[in-house]
């Protein structure tokens, strides 16, 4: 019985995967060092720089992604499990190389670990920067209005903790504020037609 709740895992193609990651984030790198190379501030700055002068960016960019997603997957395929534990394993090796820069063990190491702590707490929560998923079989303007019915207070109690001013005004604000005026400084206000 609890096989069937459990989906079979489908292993992963990881060169293929790395391989895609490697494009992806690579060109990224190359968009990053064309800015840097735009912001060079040397006078006779070539096209050609994006290469020669910055493109150590497009180098790393390329490793760190391809080896995120090369470790990701093997550890996926090996494991075979999709959890929290993989996209930390692949956060630690593509860490490993963002330290390497530094040439120190201890860099390496470094860099690991927080990469790793980083991905592994992302997917762990949901690997969304918008939240949760939402229910999809509710309607969206349904949902908005339940919200909105939940989140209502009445315009009483907001007056009261409040006051009026700023935007929030109850009824009968306009003779209040006539009377007010005309006992502290002696000004008579016309009726609005």
């Amino acid at each position: 019985m609890a096989s069937e709740d459990k989906p079979v895992f489908q292993p992963k193609d990881a060169i293929n995967a790395s391989a895609q990651a490697t494009m992806i984030v690579g060109t990224a790198g190359v968009f990053l060092s064309a800015v840097q190379n735009t912001l060079t501030r040397q006078p006779n700055v070539t096209a050609w720089g994006v290469i020669t002068r910055t493109g150590g960016t497009i180098g790393l960019f390329a490793a760190v992604g391809g080896t995120y997603e090369f470790a990701r997957t093997v550890a996926a395929n090996l494991r075979e499990k999709d959890d929290a534990w993989n996209p930390a394993i692949g956060g630690f090796f593509s860490g490993g190389i963002v330290g390497l820069r530094f040439r120190s063990f201890p860099a390496v190491l470094g860099f690991g670990a927080v990469l790793a702590t980083i991905q592994g707490v992302f997917d762990y929560t949901g690997g969304k920067f918008s939240g949760f998923a939402r229910d999809n079989t509710v309607d969206e303007y349904e949902r908005t209005e339940q919200v909105r019915r939940n989140k209502r207070r009445p315009i009483e109690e907001t007056l009261q903790e409040l006051g009026e001013g700023r935007g929030i005004y109850g009824p009968g604000y306009e003779e209040r504020r006539r009377e007010r005026l005309k006992q502290r400084y002696g000004i008579d206000l016309p009726q609005p037609t």
